[in-house]
This record gives C-alpha cells, sequence and structure tokens, in this order.
C-alpha cells in the first residue's frame, strides 16, 4: 500500500492522475451538456439560419466527445505511460492531451461533416424539426448500411486499429506537439471508421434521444474494449440488418 501511495503522489504519478482527471472531467461536462442543457439549447430547426447549424455543429461536436472518449481513454493514457517512459530516459516527448486534442479534432471535423449532411436531408425533408427520420424507407436504407458496414473489412481494419493500438503507437510516433495532434488526429480517424454509421443512426432514432446516444455510447466501448468486440461487432451489425428490413415490410 505505501508503494502504490509513493508511485501515485511521484511527479510521474501525479501527472498521470492529472490526464486521468482531464479525462473524466472532459467526459463529465460533455454528458451534463447531454443531459442538461441540450434540449433547451436544440429547439426545432425550421430556418436554419447561421445560428442554427452553430448550435447544430457545438451539439454534435460535445455528443462525440461524450460518446468517444470513454473508448478512447485507454489509448490516451496509454500514450502517457509511454511519454512517461521517454521522459525517463530523457528522450523528446509531448504531453499527451495533445494526443487527446487531436482526437477532438479529428471528431470535431466529423461533426461539421455530419451538420452539413443533417441540413441536406433535413431540406430534402427526410429528418423533421425535431431531428428524427420522417420517412421508413430512409429509416430502413440507414438501419441496413450500418448493419451491412459492421462486416466491412474497412470496419474490421479500422476495429483492428482500436483494440491494438500499440502497433500504431509505436510505428506512427510521431515528436513535439505537433506530432502529437497529428497521432491523435489520424487514430481518431480510425475511431470514426469504427463507428461513423453507428453515429449516423442517431438520424433514425432521434439526434437528441438520450436512451439512443446512451445505448450507441456503450456499444462503442463493447467493441473496442471488451475481448469479444469483434464477434460483438457482427451480431450488431445482424441486428442492424433485421431491423432495417423490418422497416421495409
Amino acid at each position: 500500500m505505501l508503494s502504490l501511495l509513493q508511485q501515485w503522489l511521484s511527479p510521474y504519478g501525479l501527472k498521470r492522475s492529472l490526464v486521468t482527471l482531464t479525462l473524466l472531467l472532459a467526459i463529465a461536462l460533455s454528458w451534463y451538456y447531454m443531459l442538461f442543457a441540450m434540449s433547451m439549447n436544440m429547439q426545432p430547426v425550421r430556418q436554419w439560419q447561421p445560428y442554427d447549424i452553430w448550435m447544430l455543429f457545438t451539439m454534435w461536436a460535445i455528443m462525440m466527445a461524450g460518446m468517444m472518449l470513454p473508448a478512447a481513454a485507454p489509448v490516451i493514457l496509454l500514450v502517457e505511460k509511454l511519454n512517461q517512459q521517454r521522459q525517463r530516459r530523457h528522450a523528446c516527448y509531448a504531453p499527451s492531451l495533445y494526443f487527446m486534442l487531436g482526437y477532438l479534432l479529428a471528431w470535431s471535423f466529423y461533426s461539421a461533416l455530419i451538420t452539413l449532411v443533417q441540413y441536406a436531408l433535413h431540406h430534402l425533408s427526410l429528418l423533421s424539426d425535431m431531428m428524427i427520420s420522417a420517412n421508413n424507407t430512409f429509416t430502413a436504407t440507414l438501419l441496413l448500411i450500418a448493419g451491412i458496414y459492421q462486416f466491412s473489412p474497412l470496419k474490421q481494419a479500422c476495429l483492428a486499429q482500436c483494440r491494438s493500438p500499440l502497433n500504431f503507437i509505436t510505428t506512427q510516433w510521431r515528436e513535439g506537439i505537433g506530432g502529437a495532434i497529428w497521432m491523435g488526429f489520424k487514430h481518431g480517424q480510425y475511431c470514426l471508421g469504427c463507428c461513423w454509421f453507428l453515429m449516423a443512426l442517431l438520424f433514425a432514432t432521434g439526434v437528441m434521444n438520450l436512451k439512443w446516444i446512451l445505448l450507441l455510447t456503450l456499444l462503442v466501448m463493447l467493441e473496442k474494449l471488451l475481448p469479444f468486440g469483434r464477434f460483438s461487432s457482427r451480431v450488431i451489425g445482424a441486428i442492424l440488418v433485421v431491423a432495417g428490413f423490418y422497416y421495409l415490410i
């Protein structure tokens, strides 16, 4: 117990604790926004003024952080561990929070893209003013595409990178702050490759539907962190395909 306390109080232990607390704070603030502020800030979208677009982007960006950071936390802490090893050897390193910043930039880019997609879908009358699918065929198409994607080689390749990130980190390591941001941004793209169609399912279930947001967050964590994640991704895919055909009937 004393040795553990000494490790925790050491400069390296305190630094790791700071990174962990920053992660937890970012996750907590994101979920606080989704639970208590999102529904108040987002009103039914009818006019699509610049303010509406900005608020939608903000909503997606915060939502993505809240949904993706829990599954990305082990990778960020792994980078922190490697940075501490490099620091002990007096090698060049950049604080791992810059790696996390790269993740957030990747997800913000996706948030901007999906905001534009939502704008187009709304003007095609495929989404209601409450940001939920207004067409069963559209819902079925989303479910079928998301389900089939779960079996695709691209999905499985991205999932492998997310489940075993050490190879990426050791082969793609870049020095300095810019390098840390670049690594986070690139690995964040693998996370998006795993989950972007799952996130798009919010168009079918309701963009602000907290039950589905929580369920999708748990599914992302299940795929990336648990031993049977590869198998579960295919089970999820099969369920989505069946649900898609159900909407077509």
